[in-house]
């Protein structure tokens, strides 16, 4: 897919080698090689190199080379041999170099290469999170797959990707037009963009999008407002006639809006963030068309390219660009991004921690920005490029596109593979252990409760003879845990939804007598909601160790003391404090004791346990309290 990367920026794969190294015998070579020319470049400097005349210069133009048009077993030799001959050799070499052993499967020296990268780049986004999860990659492939994934039937031997399905059609790239001129990148046509007609379940015949969209110059990937009247696209800086490049005399890319005219796509217009001096492509719209996602490498970014979002107003004007920022971008290449129907960001990256090459993350979307990005795991990501991932949340189907069936191709095409997901993308395993807080010992028996923020009980198991209780879970959710056992008393714990795909949780029981006084049963406070009566979960939760020690010493008996602090009338404290202990009373029943153990009455504000007249709120939570006196052994 490398060549699919003049979308994000002509100008970013220039820069990897060392200028100072040219020389007359490079000079024909290094021409193909600033025009991103590679595969005529490789052709001189391999030249070069069977003369006997490699240096380290050549290596690294050799290496970056087939980095570009994604030839891994050739782009790891020459950087393995650009490392051994060059003089201290950059960071970002070594990076690629990882890269490239990891798509080629050698992911124990991958990992070492990283490792010196990270002491090379310590500052680096994609050092700091390699070095905070270096055993990150047996978890990607390990992980059991959230999807199926199927090539699709309308691939060609060129380069085909970016599907985006809307309206029953599916438009997508393609470099199938043999008619238009060869790109020196890859010695493939120019690409264009085509749209597949649904028969059935089933996108067959696809032809050339009608209108003026398609040029002799490259289209990119493309994304349409939810009204099918507004077409974003990208293409070359190519407007009218005329063929626009930078001061450096390099063509960079625009995105570019048309509107749907008697059934075609004309009446093209460039966006007005664009930049003879930078790139900008890849759109995306988010559900309701009133935000515009794009990639860019223009000035003040974090990387290579970085993803970027714009407002579009409703008198067809835009907002000014704002960056997505750290968490999401990186100091690598962020691109391709796409919004489901629910506000999840997808987007490709080899600045965030995959499996090799781009790899698809998503971040599921929270208030105004974006929750913590995953990985999406295989076999949507490979060992090759995977990008250009598209969802359809109500149907689970989708399209990812990938070159992972030509990386051993002297040059890796692209092809679109059709997905269907198969369980929840946002998974976590939570596996408890339940020990003795006293001992350590595995405690056996006990009743795990998980609930969710909004204190609906989600899953219920008994540990075993080891003490463990496993569950798997919707991710990207808080949930609390309860945890009951005989002679013990409760306890909680809670996981939150930043937590990674499994997370271990110990829970320790205190045993009960450690709260059983001469003359009461000592809970912590029993919280009712404000002006409420009904027993809520932190409640339940303080009366399960009343229930426990209850049911361990069958002769006692209970009686339930309530108290309010002096807030209101007196008369409605009165009432509100019978209420409480008639409601607490009842769940004590409820759990099985029997009711002729437990009693309740309620004092109001008359027996306050701090006698005060200007209260603090600490004075008045003490007061508003509930006592459980031991009135039978």
């Amino acid at each position: 897919m490398r060549k699919t990367y003049y979308i994000l920026s002509l100008a970013l794969m220039i820069g990897g080698s060392s200028l100072f190294a040219q020389s007359d015998a490079t000079k024909k070579a290094d021409k193909h090689y600033d025009r991103l020319e590679y595969v005529k470049a490789i052709e001189e400097y391999e030249e070069l190199v069977s003369d006997g005349d490699g240096t380290a210069y050549i290596y690294h133009r050799l290496a970056d080379a087939y980095y570009n048009i994604y030839n891994t077993e050739q782009a790891e030799y020459y950087y393995k041999m650009y490392i051994q001959e060059g003089d201290n050799v950059e960071g970002t070499a070594y990076y690629r170099y990882a890269q490239m052993l990891k798509a080629n499967k050698k992911f124990d020296e991958s990992n070492e290469a990283m490792k010196t990268f990270a002491s090379k780049a310590p500052n680096d986004e994609r050092a700091k999170a390699f070095k905070s999860n270096p055993d990150y990659l047996p978890k990607l492939l390990n992980g059991e797959p959230k999807f199926t994934v199927e090539k699709s039937a309308f691939n060609t031997s060129l380069s085909d990707f970016g599907a985006y399905e809307i309206n029953e059609k599916l438009y997508f790239v393609s470099a199938r037009n043999k008619s238009r001129r060869d790109y020196g990148w890859n010695d493939q046509p120019t690409l264009d963009v085509y749209v597949a007609t649904k028969k059935g379940d089933v996108y067959q015949d696809p032809k050339e999008l009608a209108g003026e969209v398609n040029s002799k110059f490259h289209e990119g990937t493309v994304s349409i407002s939810p009204d099918g009247k507004t077409m974003y696209f990208t293409r070359n800086n190519y407007l009218d006639g005329d063929y626009e490049k930078s001061s450096e005399g390099i063509g960079k890319l625009k995105v570019y809006r048309a509107s749907l005219v008697n059934g075609e796509w004309d009446d093209i217009e460039e966006l007005p963030f664009n930049s003879d001096e930078y790139s900008t492509g890849h759109t995306a719209l988010s559900p309701d068309g009133k935000t515009l996602y794009f990639s860019s490498d223009m000035p003040g970014g974090m990387g290579m390219s970085d993803l970027y979002k714009v407002s579009v107003n409703d008198d067809g004007t835009y907002g000014e660009p704002k960056n997505l920022g750290v968490g999401i971008n990186t100091e690598g290449r962020e691109s391709f991004p796409f919004i489901d129907s629910e506000g999840t960001l997808y987007f490709s990256s080899d600045g965030q921690l995959g499996i090799g090459g781009l790899d698809v993350f998503y971040a599921k979307a929270e208030d105004d920005s974006f929750a913590s990005v995953k990985n999406m795991g295989q076999p949507i990501n490979s060992t090759g490029d995977d990008f250009a991932f598209s969802f359809n949340v109500e149907k689970e189907t989708g399209f990812v596109s990938s070159n992972r069936g030509g990386i051993e191709e002297t040059v890796a095409n692209d092809d679109i593979y059709q997905v269907a997901q198969i369980q929840p993308l946002d998974e976590i395993k939570v596996m408890t252990s339940v020990v003795d807080a006293e001992t350590g010992e595995a405690i056996s028996g006990a009743t795990v409760i998980i609930y969710d923020a909004e204190e609906n009980e989600i899953s219920k198991a008994i540990t075993t003879e080891d003490g463990k209780a496993d569950f798997t879970l919707p991710g990207s959710v808080d949930y609390s845990i309860q945890v009951n056992a005989d002679d013990y008393e409760s306890n909680m714990a809670s996981v939150s939804k930043e937590e990674e795909n499994e997370v271990d949780v110990v829970i320790e029981l205190n045993p009960i007598e450690d709260i059983i006084t001469a003359e009461e049963v000592v809970l912590n406070p029993i919280m009712f909601d404000f002006d409420k009566s009904n027993i809520r979960k932190q409640a339940a939760f303080e009366l399960d160790k009343l229930v426990e020690v209850m049911k361990k010493y069958p002769e006692m008996k209970i009686k339930v003391r309530s108290h309010t602090d002096r807030r209101g009338p007196e008369s409605y404290n009165q009432t509100l404090s019978e209420q409480r202990a008639q409601s607490t009373v009842q769940y004590v029943i409820s759990q099985g004791i029997d009711e002729s153990r437990i009693s309740g009455e309620g004092f109001g504000e008359s027996e306050p346990k701090v006698d005060c007249d200007s209260c603090t709120e600490d004075q008045h939570e003490l007061n508003r309290r509930s006592e459980f006196k031991i009135v039978k052994n």
